[in-house]
């Protein structure tokens, strides 16, 4: 079970959608990932080797895509991945089950 923070129960609460969440609603729902996951999958790391287990496939592309989308750098990427409740949520689910559409 995942704990609810007050930042994600303060973002479910807001009524306007900005313009970062309808942009990644709209990725969300034109980017082919099943196609793009079935290209990459076999390339991958699997688990069972040394070192640290691979996060998911569809997250590190989710990840990778909004990487480039606004033009971050890794650490940059992860402190907006801690920062900003709409990015993580994109990583995690999709946008229309976050958003309940």
């Amino acid at each position: 079970m995942k704990q609810t923070t007050f930042a994600s129960l303060a973002f479910e609460r807001k009524k306007k959608q900005t313009h970062r969440e309808r942009f990644l609603a709209e990725m969300e729902a034109v980017v082919p990932w099943s196609a793009l996951l079935a290209v990459i999958e076999p390339h991958y790391p699997k688990s069972g080797r040394r070192g640290r287990l691979p996060m998911r496939l569809s997250t590190m592309l989710r990840i990778y895509f909004m990487q480039q989308w606004y033009a971050l750098s890794g650490p940059a990427m992860e402190d907006a991945l801690y920062e900003i409740e709409s990015m993580r949520c994109t990583t995690t689910q999709t946008t229309s089950a976050r958003r309940g559409n």
